[in-house]
Parts: C-alpha cells; structure tokens; sequence
C-alpha cells in the first residue's frame, strides 16, 4: 500500500502555511462575510489575504481596495483583526496566503512579499496605536526619525514646515522631550511623524484613543485636512460615527471577516450597521 508521502516541517520563526494553520475558534458571527471582487485601479488593494500570529489565524479571506484620494475606514470591534490588517499590509505580520498591491505608476506592485522597511520606502506609512514615540528624544528627533529612510533634503525641509503649518503647537516644542507631552500634543507628533516619510497611504491605528471628546475632534479634522492635501488614508477606529462622518467608505471586519462594506453614508443609514456596531462601537 502507497504511503502519503511526507511533509517537512516549517522552519522556526516561519510563517506557517495555510494547510498547517490550525483554524480559528467557532464563534457566533452577527452577520456573514462578503467578498470583494478585485478592484485593479485601486492604490493599495487586499485580495483573499488571511494571516495571524503563528498557528492562530486573525484574518479571512479578507479583500478590500483604496482608490487614490480616499479616506476609508475599518471598524470592528476589539480583535476584530483591525490592526491585525493595518500590521499584514505593512508585513509586520506576513500574510499566510492572499496578495497585497500598491499602484506604482501604470502598474499594480506586489508587496506582500516584501520587507516593512521596503514598504515603508514604496510609500506606506502607520500612525501606530498609542503613538509610540521616543520619549526621551525632542521632538525634532522625532520627527525626523520620519524622514529617515529619505535621502532629498530639499523635500525633507519642506515637509517638515508643512508638519508645524499643521501642527502649530509642535513649533513651540521642537526642543521639549517627547514624552513630557499632552496626550494630544503627542498624538499630533505621531502623526507628524508619519508624515515625515511623506506616504502616498498612510494607514491610523486608533487615533482617537485616549483622547478629550474636544481633542477627538480636533484630529478629525486634521485627518480631513491631511487628506485634502493629497495623502490617501486608510483609518481604523471605534468611534464608528466619527468615523465614517471622515470617511469616503468603509468596511466593517467581524472576527477576522469583512462582513459590511459600502460607502460611509450608506453605512451611517443601515439598519444592520446600526443594530450590530454603531450602539457598540461608538
């Protein structure tokens, strides 16, 4: 009798494959996946991309795409796998299966495969959650840990006056250490920080969290006008109402699915969305 012939073993520290990956739990799902159909014009597009930590999976089978210009948000709520996305697009979590694109010119470029450094150089940037400044360093330091993987000194300066003509705040600080900062003025350092590496996608991880209902306001609308200044945005968040009142569309994830997606509008006004995360997110 043939034996199944053998299979080696994933090397240590190796991303498992997606027949090694021990599925996720059984969990009581609101409302039942959807699936994207591939948008090739998009900036950055997910197609079909599950990934985790180790053998335990956290995304599935999740598509959505980013059109140049936009602000698109993803809500959920806590591990739901928003940032679990924000983490595989920027391959600080390698997708286990699925591709992930970013529009370079005519032409759509794999970057599921690459490194974050290289991702971050092709024009990704993240606001991560919490900020994650250098808290002993000034904030000069840090923003120009930002720019650090640029080289045009020229495009550096200008971006870091565009940084204080947003931040105002940050000019009276440029020497103060980071962390002896307010909760707001270091979330303004974060994102100007992002900024720094002048990202054609800059993704946000919370940015709300933590902050005064004024200060919750007050980046809103900074994110309206970085927007508006040409940066596309991709923005995860719990303050569902703030959120899509920003945002051009969204996407809803639930246990590791996309299970709503439209434009923010739509979203705002659906029974579903109103019913399952906007009492619960907000």
């Amino acid at each position: 009798m043939s034996q199944a012939p053998d299979r080696k073993p994933p090397q240590e520290g190796a991303e498992p494959r997606k027949d090694q990956v021990a599925p996720a739990p059984a969990q009581a799902t609101a409302l039942d996946a959807v699936h994207e159909a591939p948008a090739p014009d998009s900036l950055l597009e997910l197609r079909n991309v599950f990934s985790g930590y180790g053998p335990v999976r956290v995304l599935h089978d999740v598509s959505l795409h980013i059109k140049k210009g936009e602000i698109v948000c993803l809500l959920g709520s806590n591990a739901a796998g928003k940032t679990t996305t924000l983490k595989t697009i920027l391959g600080m979590v390698k997708a286990n299966d699925g591709e992930i694109f970013l529009r370079s010119g005519e032409k759509q470029e794999r970057i599921d495969d690459k490194r974050t450094t290289e991702i971050v150089g092709r024009g990704i940037t993240m606001v991560p959650e919490g900020r994650r400044l250098f808290a002993r360093m000034s904030v000069r330091e840090n923003l120009n840990i930002g720019a650090q993987l640029r080289s045009d000194e020229a495009g550096i300066q200008d971006d870091f006056n565009r940084v204080l003509k947003i931040f105002p705040r940050l000019e009276e600080r440029l020497s103060q250490k980071a962390g002896t900062l307010s909760g707001g003025e270091q979330q303004m350092l974060a994102m100007g920080r992002a900024l720094m590496a002048r990202p054609r996608v800059l993704l946000m991880d919370e940015p709300s969290m933590g902050l005064a209902p004024i200060l919750v306001e007050q980046v809103f609308d900074t994110i309206k006008e970085i927007n508006e200044q040409g940066t596309t945005i991709f923005l995860v968040e719990q303050n569902a109402n703030m959120a899509l009142e920003v945002a051009d569309r969204a996407y809803v994830i639930q246990t590791g699915n996309i299970v709503l997606s439209d434009t923010a509008k739509a979203l705002l006004d659906d029974p579903k969305m109103k019913e399952a995360y906007l009492g619960e997110v907000t």
